[in-house]
């Protein structure tokens, strides 16, 4: 059974994830109603096939950030893939209820994300548009540079250019630059009395043009469909908006695939609740990895490969629902080695990384995607080390990484620390899906030894002004920065940021992994694998 302390603190995830999908609240949701329309969440569940098998991406986006502008619940704009008519599809949906659907920055890198998977694994994306535009007193933070606001059409043009398609309805307000958004996709329909979409409202044209036009005549959905020729459908109200959607994605055309290898689905050997009794709730302390593969793989499907070498990261294929995937995960007990050296669980040495970037490179050559099982603090440090070549080595594993063709999926089930994120293919290393257990922590180093390091600067530099500082007043200092630190490795600060897509329980993980190679099949395209110059 799942320990105490986790279950503890998967029901406090649970529960603020229940407030965040609020939004904006009851009384918001119900002056929506008065208006004839539907929440986000309500035109989602009325879009998809079957709503419990939505998998939502970002809900925790911009969570506890805002503050001082009362909050962003999910970033004001919901996230996710489902299938729609039988065809798996991303949805991205304003939430009106929230600042009215205005753009803060976070709303931004959101949208963006979801175009990037979109993009990666050829799935067909639909918009549903309600907002009010770009949040005025933040439009330094989401305008003008390169992941803001105007790549989201950039993004338009480049979904458009490699035929994945795109759908949108103006359910609502559609303003200034993200009027674009809807009419740079395939197709844009129109809900008539709510939806409208305009490059300046009628405020704006007064007073700039001294034109007197109320918001309907200059861009409701008479204009739009009858008198500019904007948008393509004109509905009656949301229902009939998201039926015509289900209909015209129904009736999308045939699509190629990866052809990614699937047999029958096994069972794991292992139970998941039974794993977890062993899994410690100090990050600090070793644990075998192999049990949770086995709870994760279908069971007798792992094949480890050079199972006696390198045995501080466990390599090997195995298959997943089905799926035949490549392992490359983190092994957190103390193993020794045939040359006699005691090597530390969760630390990647030479002869780690060295296996490592050859199993990324056979996955590649056999066209086999690869999931990354994250529990590190990072590469060995020290003479021995450094004179064996661990910075060479280090990098052949980062290289691989870095030029992997095949789909790679990440799941941070403990520590991601330093280097090791990127070896690991953290976020900055482009995984099709990067999850985190409620266990994660993300960070350049450990909470204790960076607490540690910068209690030393900082006594150091108030030393160096004259100041003599006592070990009460030192451990005060030392107590300060390690909060603050701990609340910056929270696992809920990452997904806020969206360094994570989302935050997952062990039982789902099988699921989502299996999930994600489905996406992942859906795109055909394999570029060739070249590592270019790679240390030897």
């Amino acid at each position: 059974m799942k320990e105490d302390w986790l279950q503890k603190l998967v029901n406090t995830l649970d529960k603020e994830v229940e407030k965040i999908k609020e939004g904006g609240g009851a009384a918001k949701a119900d002056k929506e109603h008065k208006k004839g329309k539907l929440t986000a969440r309500e035109r989602i569940t009325l879009l998809l096939d079957d709503d419990d098998d939505f998998i939502e991406i970002g809900v925790w986006a911009a969570f506890e950030m805002y503050k001082e502008e009362g909050g962003c619940p999910s970033a004001g704009v919901v996230t996710g893939i489902g299938k729609v008519a039988g065809r798996e599809c991303m949805i991205v949906a304003n939430d009106a209820t929230v600042k009215a659907g205005a753009w803060f920055p976070m709303t931004a890198k959101k949208n963006l994300r979801a175009q990037e998977i979109a993009l990666e694994n050829h799935l067909p994306i639909i918009y549903l548009v309600d907002s009010a535009g770009v949040y005025l007193p933040m439009q330094d933070e989401i305008f003008p540079d390169k992941e803001h606001f105007g790549r989201i059409f950039r993004n338009n043009a480049q979904l458009s250019a490699k035929g994945i398609p795109q759908i949108a309805a103006i359910m609502g307000s559609c303003v200034a630059g993200g009027a674009y958004l809807p009419i740079m996709s395939d197709e844009a329909l129109i809900v008539d009395g709510t939806g409208s979409v305009f490059l300046a409202g009628s405020y704006l044209v007064k007073a700039a043009i001294g034109e007197d036009v109320d918001n309907e005549t200059l861009g409701g959905a008479t204009t739009h469909t009858e008198i500019s020729g904007v948008t393509d459908y004109k509905v009656k109200d949301d229902t009939e908006c998201i039926l015509t959607i289900r209909d015209l994605i129904g009736k999308l055309g045939p699509t190629g695939n990866a052809n990614f290898n699937r047999q029958q689905t096994v069972e794991p050997e292992l139970d998941v609740a039974d794993v977890l009794t062993d899994f410690p709730e100090d990050r600090s302390k070793p644990y075998d990895m192999m049990p949770i593969i086995k709870s994760m793989v279908d069971a007798n499907s792992f094949t480890e490969f050079k199972k006696g070498y390198g045995q501080t990261l466990i390599t090997g294929y195995a298959r997943m629902d089905g799926w035949s995937v490549g392992i490359v995960a983190n092994q957190r007990k103390i193993v020794k080695s045939k040359t006699g050296e005691m090597q530390i669980g969760g630390v990647i040495y030479s002869d780690s990384a060295d296996k490592a970037a050859r199993f990324i490179m056979n996955c590649n050559q056999k066209k086999i995607p690869i999931l990354f099982l994250q529990d590190v603090t990072g590469f060995m440090i020290g003479k021995r080390s450094e004179h064996g070549g661990i910075i060479k080595d280090g990098a052949k594993m980062v290289n691989a990484v870095a030029n992997s063709t095949v789909p790679k999926i990440t799941v941070i089930v403990g520590n991601s620390y330093g280097a090791g994120n990127y070896a690991m293919c953290g976020k900055a290393y482009d995984p099709r899906f990067i999850y985190a257990w409620p266990t994660a922590q993300i960070a350049v180093m450990g909470g204790t030894q960076a607490a540690k390091v910068l209690t030393q600067i900082k006594v150091s530099s108030l030393e160096k002004k004259g100041k003599e500082i006592s070990d009460e007043e030192k451990a005060g200092i030392l107590k300060k920065i390690k909060n603050r630190y701990d609340k910056q490795t929270d696992v809920r600060y990452a997904a806020a940021r969206l360094w994570i897509d989302d935050i997952i329980t062990p039982e789902e993980t099988r699921k989502r992994i299996s999930h994600a190679i489905s996406c992942a099949n859906h795109n055909p395209e394999i570029p060739e694998f070249k590592t270019g110059v790679i240390q030897v």
